[in-house]
């Protein structure tokens, strides 16, 4: 049997400030992931978002958001076992975003098995800023987790397979 597909998407857009919070994860992993595991860049898009999710069996998505809590704060979402809560995650460039893209592929029966989405917290997201200190220490913190995430999957993958 096949391995199982594994991507990692860290959305934002690094011209909003915090909005950039995503791909400075995506920066952060620096392209140290373990084998087998695909790091992904998008703006947040819907259509593309959802064409990310395709064939893919674990999906671990990194984005900004904007709900009331602490910047910095990392909000951690099983979207496979529930949608988002309503309003979690409020801020998008896009008419459609992260949400819709993720509910369409619940819809469709598109959405991985295993999609988990981690939000950080963000305070400003004005044009032409860099991420605020509060996001910015929850980027490494988050790229840390999320190494730890893959890891403990991995493992679990391996155990499944020699258990066949």
């Amino acid at each position: 049997m096949a391995e199982r597909r594994i991507l990692v998407l860290c959305v934002g857009n690094s011209a909003c400030g915090d909005d950039a919070a995503g791909r400075a994860v995506a920066q952060a992993l620096g392209g140290n992931l373990p084998p087998g595991v695909e790091l992904a860049i998008s703006d947040g898009e819907a259509a593309a978002v959802l064409d990310s999710l395709a064939r893919v069996e674990v999906a671990l998505i990194v984005d900004a958001c904007v709900s009331g809590a602490p910047a910095g704060h990392v909000h951690r979402f099983d979207v496979a076992q529930a949608p988002l809560p309503h309003g979690a995650l409020r801020l998008s460039s896009h008419g459609l975003g992260l949400h819709e893209a993720l509910e369409l592929a619940r819809a469709l029966k598109q959405l991985p098995p295993a999609c988990v989405v981690y939000a950080i917290e963000g305070e400003a997201f004005a044009a032409g800023t860099g991420l605020s200190k509060p996001v910015a220490q929850a980027v490494g913190r988050l790229a840390a987790r999320l190494r730890e995430d893959l890891a403990d999957r991995l493992a679990l993958n391996a155990t499944a397979s020699e258990r066949r």
